[in-house]
């Protein structure tokens, strides 16, 4: 029953964060529901045993990836007025409910398990591959190089999109 609760309530806010990319007509809505999503599918891989990928989801794709997206929405819709009014509907009521949900639900698993957590995530053995040692190793030695030309390519990418926005900023049309 824990097994189905713990995939279930993720997926479901999958599902939530998904359907707010889809239908939130603010791009700024667009984009949390993105960040929603993203770090919905880290808890699932965390309850998977999959800590590397959760690690990596929540880094990546819900930190900096999605830094830049709110940059970039935020460089083209500088000219809208902000919206003060609340268009969602209950929305206060919905997050309050929902913060209580989640904070009875760590409540109930805390008090349960007496404060050893072991009881809902049991001890797995892991194997070598995939551990962030083994990756990190493999990185750091073998792959050094190619890894400090993709940092220096990203380096210059961001540098350049930068200049382009500044210069397009600058120059203003006739």
């Amino acid at each position: 029953m824990l097994e189905l609760l713990l995939f279930a309530v993720p997926a479901g806010l999958v599902i939530l964060g998904a359907l707010i990319v889809i239908f939130a007509k603010n791009p700024v809505h667009n984009s949390m529901g993105l960040v929603l999503t993203l770090a919905s599918l880290a808890i699932i891989y965390i309850t998977l045993n999959a800590t590397f990928v959760a690690m990596v989801q929540m880094l990546v794709y819900a930190g900096a990836v999605m830094t830049l997206f709110l940059f970039v929405i935020m460089m083209i819709g500088v000219d809208k007025p902000e919206q003060t009014r609340e268009e969602i509907k209950g929305q206060t009521l919905l997050v309050s409910g929902t913060l209580f949900i989640l904070i009875g639900l760590v409540s109930f698993i805390v008090v349960n398990s007496g404060f050893k957590w072991d009881l809902y995530f049991p001890a797995v053995e892991y194997s070598l591959e995939g551990t962030p040692d083994l990756i990190a190793a493999s990185l750091f030695t073998e792959w050094v190089l190619p890894f400090e030309i993709i940092s220096l390519l990203l380096i210059v990418a961001t540098a350049a999109a930068i200049a382009l926005a500044y210069d397009t900023k600058v120059r203003k049309p006739k």
